[in-house]
């Protein structure tokens, strides 16, 4: 089975392919020619995954998984959420989200927190979404030097450990990505 996987991350596509077993192949953008940026324009992660695999359905004729994932803070009201890769400009860089999500929350008490990650699914013209949450709160600190994105600040109910300090294959259990993933895994199996 082959199924192009709707993303130019390398540390999502590498964490992806370490968990899918051997029998699904999964083609990348550029193994399909595919060089434009899929705009998000969704409110929602849901949105963002279903908008982002529909694209790759429609105009290269593949079947595909996209996903979005945003990280939720209670005491924000669930930002930065669907903005969680922007949250500090368009650059997307990892540590000034980090630092202006430290800022924002210097005055808060209730620092918890959930990821979550939506993975949307076109196969034989049908779509599918597979959703994954991971609870946690955010630290005071960065620890560690794992993973990407939010993980330095991002510690999982039941571990004393950030995201970034856990190894790849403890955080694949229990991510929110991991956990998405493992439905779509489920899925994929059943259609055999």
């Amino acid at each position: 089975m082959k199924i192009v996987f709707a993303t130019r991350n390398e540390n999502k596509a590498k964490e992806i392919k370490a968990l899918l077993p051997k029998h699904i192949e999964i083609l990348s953008l550029n193994d399909i020619g595919c060089s434009e940026e899929i705009e998000e324009t969704e409110a929602t992660i849901e949105g963002n995954a279903v908008l982002k695999a529909k694209y790759i359905k429609e105009n290269y004729n593949y079947d595909c998984f996209a996903d979005d994932t945003g990280l939720e803070v209670k005491s924000l009201n669930g930002a930065p959420g669907v903005f969680s890769a922007r949250y500090a400009g368009e650059e997307k860089d990892a540590n000034a989200n980090m630092d202006k999500l430290l800022k924002e929350l210097a005055s808060h008490t209730n620092r918890e927190a959930q990821f979550k990650t939506v993975i949307a699914l076109t196969l034989n013209n049908e779509t599918y979404t597979f959703e994954g949450i991971a609870t946690g709160e955010i630290t005071k600190e960065k620890h560690g030097n794992q993973g990407f994105g939010y993980d330095p600040i991002f510690l999982p109910t039941g571990y004393k450990n950030t995201f970034a300090e856990l190894s790849f294959e403890e955080k694949n259990k229990i991510s929110h990505r991991g956990l998405a993933i493992q439905k779509l895994i489920k899925f994929l199996n059943s259609r055999e």
